[in-house]
């Protein structure tokens, strides 16, 4: 079980290549306030002086810390040689000629034996980023330290908790703070090393306040209670220590810190060490086996393998998820291009076919949300177009009075025995001619719905189109293109539909009522009303009081012309005038009904034979003849640049997310217990 720090100290190497934190690892996120000992806790666990130290907040940025326990320089030396075959190859480190060194993530190659140069490098990157103003940022620092002195451990230490913002700081300097800390031991596979000095109030910590926001329950706590040797005379931390206080379900471990004197004279971590241990016995001599620096370092590797055992199986189950998940991004985002003709000729070809299909209704991503292609298409013919026919009165705007001008203008001069053709053809042209401004209108719909076509298969079928903008603007313009010139044409047409209909009045149309028919059926109900004599006698005061009213002929002395004279709005019409009426009426429905019927089935055929199954039958062959154009190959494949960046981005998470994999595979299940 020794090897599961050091495969996660691999897995943590492995993901910070591409700079990303989709997996969660276990590791130990040390947490406390300004001054309350962090620092000398970590050089304990290492054994040597390596961090910045001064007043105020010196620690401004995350320090991921891993520590490597390796063979001895002498062990290692003999490896080389070729003897001590049974160290195994990971503890060798061939070409590092020290005891104990450490390198930095941001520069790879370089290795510090000096641990004073390692205390300068992470201040000047602290100010390369963070600034020299005591601000702080959340770009980590990755800090590995190999040494036979210590044991393998993952561990993050964190800026201070403060409260008042000092120098040049921000005013929200605590909520900045306080947010990057529980960014880190938000993570539940995190372990957290709460610090808390032994000579405050253990109630008003900072840290376990923290840290019992994301664990209530404890169960990934564990407190350090820090200068313990500070403590006023005549008062101990015992009570404390024995968890009767503040219980810690992890357990509280209890050290002695360096004085500020104890730096300043260099005193050495070995001594300190001697010397933490002589107080321990003389002061808690109970616990003296159960606390320091030494302890703390053997509890944190134990409590780290087991928590890593625990978190393995999900860690494994959530890495092969992102691997499927990565490679299916990488595949959507398509290889780069190699063969620029292919390439634009298979993207053509596809887009062609998914505009057709989304047309024939066969399309593979279909919308649930709203009606789309060939499904808007025949809504339209049979809803929109159709109910609105429907609703067109075939008798609308026309009025008993507009009938008989249109008869009396038919006759002539000569009084009319019967009702004239000419005035039925001109009244019936006038009610067909409300039937064209529909139809163009049905037009417009299904070409504006294939216009709609080309966004809904650009953004749900081809991939491929998406990572080329100028392809993808340069294939809406020929389609669009395309349809804006069989617009006119398919608009002529439906415009003829309605001149034929126009140009011949068919009265001997097989299911147009006949007029004889439609005359004597109108006499027959009005003799059905009238007996002969009063009929007669009736007529004739009808037809006088219709020249009273201004529709007879003119009185003597007096010049009336017709077409000068206001037309009365209403008047009771004669049995003859209401006869007529109601011949013209009927006939001009029948007939109006048969023009519906026919323009109601031709407008569609029309608009699918000159529109949709034109661009159909000619969408692939147009955008090749328009595209297919060698000095436009590379210009239209050129990728975006986000497209680029996301491929390279996904490939590297894919890669990093194998080697993984493949981490966690060499752990086998005797190895966990």
């Amino acid at each position: 079980m020794e090897s599961l720090i050091p495969t996660i100290n691999r897995l943590q190497e492995v993901f910070l290549t591409v700079g990303a934190e989709v997996v969660q690892l276990p590791q130990i996120v040390v947490v406390g306030s300004q001054s309350s000992g962090k620092s000398s806790v970590l050089e304990s666990l290492v054994g040597r002086d390596f961090l910045p130290r001064g007043s105020g907040i010196v620690t401004r940025r995350p320090l991921v810390l891993q520590l490597v326990n390796v063979a001895p320089l002498q062990d290692r030396l003999k490896i080389e040689n070729g003897n001590g075959a049974n160290q195994t190859a990971q503890n060798s480190y061939p070409g590092v000629k020290a005891e104990e060194w450490g390198t930095f993530l941001h520069c790879k190659n370089q290795i510090f034996t000096d641990f004073g140069e390692i205390r300068k490098e992470i201040e000047s990157e602290t100010e390369r980023s963070s600034g020299d103003n005591k601000g702080i940022s959340p770009e980590p620092i990755y800090l590995k330290i190999f040494s036979p002195k210590v044991l393998n451990l993952t561990l993050v230490d964190l800026p201070g908790i403060t409260k008042v913002p000092v120098g040049d700081q921000p005013e929200d300097i605590e909520s900045q703070v306080q947010e990057m800390i529980l960014s880190f031991i938000s993570n539940p596979n995190s372990l957290i090393l709460a610090v808390s000095p032994a000579n405050s109030d253990l109630a008003t910590s900072d840290a376990l306040k923290l840290a019992r926001e994301v664990d209530p329950d404890g169960r990934r706590t564990l407190l350090v209670v820090s200068k313990l040797d500070l403590m006023d005379a005549g008062t101990d931390a015992l009570e404390v220590l024995l968890g009767r206080v503040i219980p810690i379900r992890l357990g509280i471990i209890g050290v002695v810190n360096r004085s500020q004197h104890d730096i300043n004279t260099h005193k050495s971590l070995e001594d300190s060490m001697k010397d933490e241990h002589t107080f321990l016995q003389r002061h808690y001599p109970s616990l003296a086996s159960r606390a320091g620096s030494r302890y703390l370092a053997k509890t944190l590797s134990r409590l780290l393998m087991h928590h890593i055992r625990d978190c393995l199986p999900d860690l494994k189950t959530r890495v092969t998820v992102l691997n499927s998940q990565y490679q299916a991004r990488l595949n959507g985002y398509g290889q780069p291009v190699e063969d620029h003709s292919a390439m634009l000729l298979q993207i053509v070809t596809k887009f062609a076919s998914d505009y057709c299909n989304t047309i024939e209704g066969t399309a593979r991503y279909i919308q649930t949300s709203e009606l789309c292609g060939g499904a808007r298409i025949c809504y339209i013919f049979h809803e929109t177009f159709g109910r609105t026919l429907q609703t067109i009165d075939p008798l609308g705007g026309l009025t008993e009075l507009d009938i008989l001008t249109a008869i009396r203008n038919a006759t002539g001069p000569r009084p009319a025995l019967f009702v004239p053709e000419v005035s039925f053809e001109l009244l019936v042209k006038r009610q067909i001619k409300r039937l064209e401004e529909p139809s163009m209108r049905c037009v417009e719909l299904v070409h504006e719905e294939l216009q709609r076509i080309i966004q809904h298969c650009s953004s749900y079928s081809t991939q491929e189109l998406l990572r080329f903008p100028k392809l993808h603007d340069s294939i809406v313009e020929v389609v669009t293109g395309l349809l804006r010139k069989r617009l006119p044409i398919t608009n002529d047409m439906v415009h003829n539909l309605v001149a034929i209909e126009l140009a011949y009045i068919n009265t001997k149309h097989p299911d147009f009522t006949d007029a004889a028919q439609v005359s004597a059926s109108v006499n027959s109900q009005q003799a059905e009303t009238l007996d002969g004599g009063k009929r007669w006698k009736n007529e004739k005061l009808s037809e006088e009081k219709a020249q009273a009213a201004g529709f007879g002929s003119p009185s003597k002395g007096q010049a009336i012309n017709l077409l000068d004279t206001a037309v009365p709005a209403s008047r009771k019409l004669s049995a003859k005038e209401q006869r007529d009426c109601e011949v013209i009426q009927r006939l001009i429905k029948s007939y109006f009904l048969i023009v519906r019927k026919s323009i109601q089935d031709s407008v569609p055929k029309t608009v699918m034979h000159f529109l949709v199954n034109f661009v159909k039958e000619h969408l692939q062959s147009e955008l090749v003849g328009q595209l297919y154009k060698q000095p436009l190959l590379q210009e239209l494949l050129i990728e975006s640049q986000d497209t680029a960046q996301q491929r390279t981005e996904v490939a590297q998470m894919l890669e990093a997310l194998k080697k993984a994999n493949n981490i966690i595979s060499e752990i086998r299940e005797t190895h966990l217990w």
